[in-house]
């Protein structure tokens, strides 16, 4: 080897590249881990959002279940108030009156279910179905067609669709059965 390949040599890195070459590397490297370091404080704060975000949907979550009812107590609270007022009253009340309290007690009863989509099933002459009705008994009915609601003995309730109660119903006896 030559003086001069020596030279070159020390003037150029260990693969044969110019200082400029090592230079432009070197500063596209510190380039490369700036944006890895961005990168890296930018995945942080995400994860740390994310964080934030499962313990404010937690917190709003075990506010919900707290206070889910509080609605519907506000509601019914009126309808207490028209209760107790009857039971203090009731003693001195004549039969008329009482009747009159405890219609109106019974709306606003009805009038707060309803606001809560509390849907009363009510059946009488319908079809029977066991998935929304409870068979109290069988009754032979002249008129009514065979395996349909002839009374209801209790109504049923649903919520947004779902059945909370069947309804309690007498069913028409059918033609193969009398």
């Amino acid at each position: 080897m030559t003086d001069a390949d020596r030279d070159q040599q020390v003037t150029a890195g260990p693969d044969g590249a110019s200082p400029g070459e090592l230079e432009q590397l070197r500063a596209e490297l510190d380039e490369a881990r700036g944006q890895a370091a961005q990168q890296r404080d930018l995945v942080l704060r995400a994860a740390a959002e994310l964080d934030n975000i499962r313990k404010r949907a937690a917190r709003d979550v075990e506010q919900a279940h707290r206070y889910a009812l509080e609605k519907l107590v506000q509601e019914l609270l009126p309808v207490v108030d028209g209760l107790e007022s009857a039971v203090t009253t009731g003693a001195k009340a004549d039969a008329t009156s009482l009747a009159a309290g405890q219609e109106a007690t019974l709306k606003l009863l009805k009038k707060a279910l309803e606001r809560f989509a509390v849907v009363t099933l009510d059946p009488q002459g319908e079809p029977f179905d066991p998935e929304r009705h409870e068979a109290m008994a069988m009754q032979d009915s002249p008129t009514a067609e065979p395996h349909s609601v002839l009374h209801v003995v209790q109504r049923g309730y649903e919520l947004n669709g779902r059945l909370l109660r069947p309804a309690r119903v007498i069913v028409a006896r059918g033609p193969e059965n009398t």
